[in-house]
């Protein structure tokens, strides 16, 4: 062992020579007896008792402590115990083992025990064994999962500094329309790093694209990853389209699943809040055999509702907190709106049976609470299954296979969707006429007592298949890949009025099945209510499949060290359609047509990367200890739009060991989703409209205003570059700093500005790329002539004096700049080690333009956007068979531009705790067993106040910054077989 660590020593540490003489590893168990000491001296003692053969370098394992290891354990497990939070893995190699930092792998010839090959391919780079050159990798590896007191996929990355809650989460739907929250009708949980958009970052599960969800194909559904699953999670915030395409503007989130584990884990969560609780349960299975390896995992979760009512900010009427009352008067008992327009509210204890006009409070409406009874937090139940298989064919070719397959319903309580009055006519014999005219009344009612809430039940179904053949040709490796996956998304919104029938049960004479609207309550025949109810449902559907092939390998040797390339083309096609089912509008329900859909598109790529060592340590040049560059570049074919080619190029540079400079650059880009692209009859509309106009002698000018996609939509388009620092101090042992700054600007954004048209004329300056002044009337007349003009207020083509364009269009710019920082330090010996950290990110500006012609505006710290600071601090001890871990996060304060005048969010912090203790030293059926104790906003602090007001709905709370979920107990059990 002495003469291997000093040939690791000597420079040969990334190309570690075999140890033939070692035995390869026991497939069964041994009893290990290994105290809480110095990792290095505790993985000799267990390369020892199992009589293996263990290789590390000092440095990778200086200032970190083993736990205590006592019990009968196989050697896999052993060394998952002895590395948990360490940041290393543990690697076979042609029957020794490699202790590496996760960031890297064994070469490409590596067997593991048994033989199956290991290639692990870092995020960020398609060459493995290497990190992504110039660019700082986020790892919450499973130590980290499991202290962070965190049951969900998405929950563990909402933790993250660089990651916005806006956008499609299902805490978003109904609370806000921004960042197409609305979209999310199956209550999916997307990663929005930078803010930029959940279409801007790209997500991964092992290096593959999962199916699109939210409702509209605009997100990958974290919430549907089993979280026990997991190995590790890596997060790149850079652009990487060079490296992976589409999406990578703002980053890239790869979930790595545990796909080699050995033994059985069973895991049990129970967790409770005030309004709700949750049970997690989960079991893991793998085996190895001499030739492969299997893991077969299963999880359940379950969460009940959080309502509205057990949360004070959660309502319409913010007086309370000094906003305004934003409350309906769409109420029961109801209101009352006279033929002539006067009010009148129905007054309360009686049913509606001897009402007269007398009786009516005029002027005084009735409001109810569109919030009372409704859910922040929908129920949810889960199934996930996960099996992974890597089998070796022959000494030089392995295949892997995996399938996954997950099962969510939800159900969510939903505010009332008002359409408008309901009309009573006098043949009503419950009618009262508050001005006696004998006409119609519109009645502002209230339909929940009577149908019950409105629910939106959501079922959603993903699966997936990937295989690949690996192929080691000499020093090179060949990856033949292909990967399927779908995701079906039914989604009903149901206890809503058909008006249709309900028309008919208000024209009905008779007072025993007439709809009764003038009590204080129900008091409809139960029969005419069932008739009336109806509903809406949405199916959308996402498929994906590609094929790819990659070549991997050293070019040539510099004297620095082997160049080294990959190499690989890609096929993948996209699809994605939906359909609707209205019973709202009509006498029965009815084909709600496909909006567009169904859509499909094919991509081809190919993409090219090359490392190269410039210069090494053992070079002796003063002041470059290393330094490495990596070039990138990927050119893509989309059928529907073009072609699209974008560079990177990184550069790592340490001057001396314990300083690393590191910097990127490069493009990258979003193809437009299928929403963006969508055409057809009814997406569009061109309308005739008179608008405000102060250039026009009148004050008006009549327009014809287009809606709906521009036909020559095309991809969004970023330049990104960061410069990084990574210190490590001699003097301080344990002690790190890492410093990121980021630069992105990304323009050519797809934006509607469609909903802003009635402003147009009057902010010329902002909208004037989209006003054509004086058209051609050849132009005004085929518009006039197409299938989608509509003329509801009759003006004639020459009365048109220009045409706005407030179509979808690549419209915006987006400029983004911050800094993201990690400061930690961990010390200790024996059975006792410690960490202290914080990580965070500023962002110095957010600078949006909505057209090219608009003035830029500042967005950081504003409702709906980033805010200019967020931190995570951490500390943790272990004690020998215990550990604790504490986190602060902090969310700063930000300025509410929605209402007027702006108003001022409070910052808002909260603590986290977990504790966990290993229960082996009491042996027996308590083998193997930790159990752990979790409590997360450990002081129950409230979401600040934000008057959020929507156009639907308002609530005093922004679900965008904060958590309604408040303290959270948990209770955790794991057990290792």
């Amino acid at each position: 062992m002495t003469c291997a660590i000093v040939t690791l020593l000597c420079g040969a540490a990334s190309t570690l020579a075999p140890a033939p003489f070692a035995p390869p590893p026991q497939a069964g168990t041994a009893h290990y007896h290994v105290p809480s000491e110095a990792l290095g001296a505790a993985l000799r003692q267990i390369g020892a008792q199992a009589n293996s053969e263990i290789l590390f370098t000092p440095e990778e394992v200086a200032g970190k402590t083993a736990p205590a290891i006592d019990g009968d354990l196989t050697l896999d497990q052993a060394l998952d115990r002895a590395l948990t939070g360490s940041g290393l893995i543990a690697r076979h190699l042609h029957g020794a083992i490699i202790i590496r930092r996760q960031a890297f792998s064994a070469q490409p010839d590596a067997e593991r025990a048994g033989g199956a090959g290991d290639e692990i391919v870092v995020t960020g780079t398609r060459i493995h064994g290497a990190q992504p050159v110039g660019s700082h990798l986020i790892v919450v590896d499973r130590g980290a999962i499991d202290r962070s007191g965190h049951a969900t996929t998405d929950e563990i990355l909402k933790a993250l500094p660089q990651n916005f809650g806006g956008g499609g989460n299902e805490s978003t739907v109904g609370f806000t329309t921004a960042n197409n929250a609305s979209t999310n009708s199956g209550y999916g949980d997307s990663v929005n790093l930078r803010g930029l958009g959940v279409s801007s970052t790209l997500v991964l599960i092992d290096g593959n694209r999962p199916p699109l969800g939210g409702g509209a194909g605009t997100f990958v559904d974290l919430s549907m990853i089993p979280s026990s699953a997991i190995e590790r999670i890596e997060v790149l915030a850079d652009g990487a389209s060079a490296i992976y395409g589409s999406d990578a503007v703002a980053g890239v989130v790869n979930v790595k699943l545990r796909d080699d584990f050995r033994g059985a884990e069973t895991r049990f969560r129970l967790g409770g809040a005030d309004g709700f609780d949750e049970i997690q349960a989960s079991q893991l299975l793998g085996t190895s055999w001499r030739t492969g390896h299997a893991t077969l995992g299963y999880e359940f979760y379950h969460r009940s509702r959080l309502s509205a009512d057990d949360r004070i900010y959660a309502t319409e009427d913010l007086r309370r907190f000094g906003g305004g009352d934003y409350r309906s008067d769409y109420a029961n008992p109801a209101t009352i709106i006279a033929a002539d327009g006067s009010v009148y509210g129905v007054p309360r204890g009686q049913d509606g049976t001897e009402l007269s006009a007398d009786d009516l409070h005029a002027g005084a409406p009735n409001r109810a609470d569109g919030r009372a009874g409704t859910d922040i937090l929908p129920r949810i139940e889960r199934q996930s299954f996960y099996a992974s298989v890597t089998q070796t064919l022959t000494s030089w070719l392995d295949v892997t296979g995996q399938g996954f397959f997950a099962d969510r319903h939800s159900s969510d309580r939903y505010f009332p969707s008002n359409y408008g009055g309901v009309v009573v006519t006098p043949a009503n014999p419950f009618y009262v006429d508050p001005i006696g005219t004998g006409e119609p009344v519109t009645v502002h009612y209230d339909f929940r007592q009577d149908l019950g809430p409105v629910t939106n039940l959501a079922h959603v179904t993903s699966w997936g298949l990937a295989g690949s053949l690996l192929a080691r040709i000499g020093a090179w490796s060949g990856d033949l890949h292909a990967t399927y996956g779908t995701q079906r998304e039914n989604a009903r919104t149901g206890n809503v009025p058909n008006y249709v029938r309900l028309a008919e049960a208000l024209a009905d004479t008779d007072p025993a099945t007439a709809y009764d609207l003038f009590g204080d309550g129900s008091f409809t025949n139960p029969q005419t209510i069932d008739t009336v109810r109806g509903f809406y449902d949405a199916v959308a559907h996402s498929r994906v499949w590609s094929t790819s092939l990659k070549f991997d390998g050293p070019l040539f040797t510099l004297p620095a060290g082997a160049v080294r390339m990959a190499v690989g083309g890609e096929y993948r096609h996209e699809w994605f359609g939906s359909t609707s089912t209205d019973d709202e509008f009509t006498p029965a329900p009815v084909d709600g047509g496909s909006a567009g859909f169904p859509l499909g598109r094919s991509i081809t790529a190919g993409y090219a990367e090359v490392l190269v060592p410039v210069v090494a340590a053992a070079q002796r040049v003063p002041a470059i200890e290393q330094l490495t560059v990596s070039l990138a570049g990927r050119v893509e074919h989309y059928s529907d739009f073009g072609t699209t080619a974008n560079p990177r190029f990184g550069l790592t540079w340490r001057p001396v060991h314990s300083i690393t400079v590191r910097g990127t650059f490069g493009t990258s880009f979003r193809a437009p989703s299928f929403l963006d692209i969508r055409q057809g009859p009814g997406l569009s509309q061109y309308v005739p409209v008179p608008l405000p106009d102060p250039a026009s002698a009148t004050g008006t000018t009549n327009v014809l205003a287009l809606f709906g996609n521009r036909p020559d939509i095309g991809p969004e388009r970023a330049t990104t570059w960061t410069a990084g620092l990574d210190v490590a101090p001699p003097l301080l042992g344990g002690a790190t700093l890492t410093l990121t700054y980021f630069n992105i600007d990304y323009r050519d954004r797809i934006e509607s500005v469609g909903g802003q048209y009635y402003s147009f004329l009057v902010e010329r300056d902002r909208y004037a790329a989209l006003i054509d002044d004086n058209p051609d009337p050849a132009v005004v007349a085929a518009y006039y002539a197409d299938p989608n003009f509509q003329n509801p207020y009759g003006i004639a083509p020459g009365a048109i004096g220009a045409i706005i364009d407030g179509r979808t269009a690549n419209l915006a710019r987006v400029t983004e700049r911050g800094l993201d920082f990690d400061l930690g330090y961990r010390w200790g010996q024996g059975a006792s080690h410690y960490e202290l950290g914080i990580d965070g990110t500023y962002l110095f500006a957010i600078k949006q333009r909505v057209t090219a012609t608009a003035p830029t505006t500042e967005t950081v710290s504003t409702i709906g956007n980033p805010v200019d600071l967020r931190l995570r601090g951490r500390a943790s001890a272990s004690l020998g068979h215990a550990t604790i871990a504490g986190f602060v996060n902090f969310v700063d304060g930000y300025a509410n531009t929605a209402v007027s005048p702006n108003q001022a969010v409070d910052s808002w912090t909260t603590v986290d705790v977990s504790m966990s203790y290993a229960l082996d030293v009491l042996g027996g059926a308590f083998k193997g067993l930790r159990a752990g104790f979790s409590i997360t906003n450990l002081l129950d602090a409230p979401p600040p106040y934000v008057e959020n007001v929507t156009p639907f709905s308002a609530a005093g709370f922004d679900p965008e910054q904060a958590s309604a979920a408040g303290r959270l107990v948990a209770l955790n059990l794991v057990k290792s077989w």
